[in-house]
């Protein structure tokens, strides 16, 4: 179940187990007349290289079930399994190790060091591993050469556009070479422009590395990348369109 790195989920997902599995998933926040049903009992799947796009009004429970999903949360009821492993059966050390090692997020705000440089922002996730700071330098530098910023290795985020700045907190979730990337609202700051650039890089992480990407988003045009939509609504999926099917 586990390695020097953390949990061994190697080959556990497959034809026969999603790489993602939510089962009568509930959330509730608070108490009395204070309660809030974010979640009200949510079933789904996402396999191994989909990319996922999940929608809905505010309120209606999207982000909680990404934050359960990226382990930034947990259930008060139902099952979550990753890989074939239990979720819920995991101590909070775990599953920092399971987020560490097995999760790549990107969200809507960049969250970066602003007065550091480009590489050392994408460093970060391997300095919490452990990596030595000839291998930190050397994997940081071929992300960013991947998402096409291999000449803004010193820039710092003052120095970086909006997209710039965005595909460097890209860079910093591939940099561990994640099985899913989680992605909240990753175009939200971006002109229209900027946006179809990061939603072509995305689609390019998704089917020519095979990463598994689940994107919360409001906005349809960006939804249309994704290979389903699926449509929350008061805490319970209401649709899961693939793409070309009516909604």
């Amino acid at each position: 179940m586990e390695t020097q790195s953390g949990p061994s989920m190697e080959a556990q997902a497959g034809p026969s187990m999603p790489m993602i599995r939510l089962r009568g998933v509930t959330k509730i926040y608070g108490e009395g007349d204070a309660t809030v049903h974010a979640l009200a009992g949510v079933d789904l799947d996402i396999d191994e290289g989909e990319f996922v796009a999940i929608m809905g009004p505010s309120g209606s429970g999207k982000s909680t079930a990404m934050n359960i999903i990226g382990c930034l949360d947990t259930p008060t009821g139902g099952d979550y399994h990753f890989a074939g492993i239990e979720v819920g059966s995991l101590d909070r050390r775990r599953k920092t190790l399971l987020r560490r090692n097995f999760l790549g997020f990107v969200f809507q705000g960049f969250n970066l060091l602003t007065r550091t440089a480009a590489v050392e922002n994408v460093e970060l996730p391997l300095v919490y591993r452990g990596v030595s700071q000839s291998e930190r330098r050397q994997r940081a530098a071929e992300a960013l050469g991947k998402v096409g910023l291999g000449d803004r290795l010193r820039h710092t985020s003052s120095e970086l556009s909006g997209g710039q700045q965005q595909r460097v907190a890209i860079a910093r979730a591939i940099v561990t070479d994640p099985r899913v990337l989680l992605a909240d609202e990753p175009t939200g700051n971006l002109d229209s422009h900027t946006s179809r650039e990061i939603m072509e890089l995305l689609t390019e992480l998704n089917r020519e590395r095979g990463i598994t990407v689940v994107m919360v988003t409001h906005e349809t045009d960006i939804a249309a990348y994704a290979d389903r939509t699926v449509r929350f609504v008061d805490g319970k999926i209401e649709s899961d369109t693939a793409r070309g099917e009516a909604a």
